[in-house]
């Protein structure tokens, strides 16, 4: 079923909440969960192949192309995360003097994703975020709901806390409030002009 706005502004303080426990999380742990999740979609390919063509209206061959890209993105964010990541880079300073950089989370970030690619992009949106450091809320196109709300249960399956990822189907009125959220610190969006002048 479609999320109402306050269904969205619950999704974000829930997201929020989570933040906390899922940024304090080690790299190689977050690393991990999307190894997982590309494993897992992989041994889910004839059930997302099959919600790709139904629901997207991709061709067999665009669908196997489609998943590869996500697997793809869930496995280089967590490679590349975990070099970002795992440990602070010393800077050169001063004589009796430490300097540091290290990354991390930002908060809630907002992933919205759109119709034509609603595996790849929304995954590699997702992915990044959650590599990162940063909880999400996900709003999927309104056409392809099904596939994202796959993609979401495999992620939790592969050990992303339901705390730190949501999942909020919808249209532009739902994608408005939740980029209008106060307690949100970041937004992924792909789509059209038309619909980044609607947020």
């Amino acid at each position: 079923r479609e999320a109402d706005l306050d269904l969205a502004d619950s999704a974000v303080v829930a997201a929020h909440l989570g933040h906390h426990d899922w940024s304090r999380s080690t790299a190689e742990a977050r690393g991990k969960a999307l190894r997982k999740a590309a494993d897992l979609m992989e041994a889910k390919r004839a059930q997302i192949l099959a919600l790709l063509q139904s629901e997207a209206g991709k061709t067999l061959d665009d669908a196997i192309a489609e998943l590869r890209e996500a697997v793809d993105f869930c496995r280089y964010y967590a490679s590349e995360g975990e070099r970002i990541f795992a440990a602070s880079t010393l800077l050169p300073g001063p004589t009796g003097e430490e300097n540091s950089l290290a990354w991390r989370g930002r908060g809630v970030f907002i992933c919205i994703a759109p119709w034509n690619f609603p595996l790849a992009i929304f995954m590699g949106q997702v992915a990044a975020a959650l590599m990162a450091g940063n909880s999400v809320v996900a709003k999927p196109a309104p056409q392809t709901p099904l596939i994202a709300d796959l993609a979401i249960r495999l992620m939790h399956q592969a050990g992303v806390p339901v705390s730190a990822l949501h999942c909020v189907p919808g249209g532009g009125e739902i994608g408005a409030r939740l980029v209008a959220h106060k307690l949100v610190a970041g937004v992924c969006f792909t789509g059209s002009t038309a619909t980044i002048t609607d947020l």
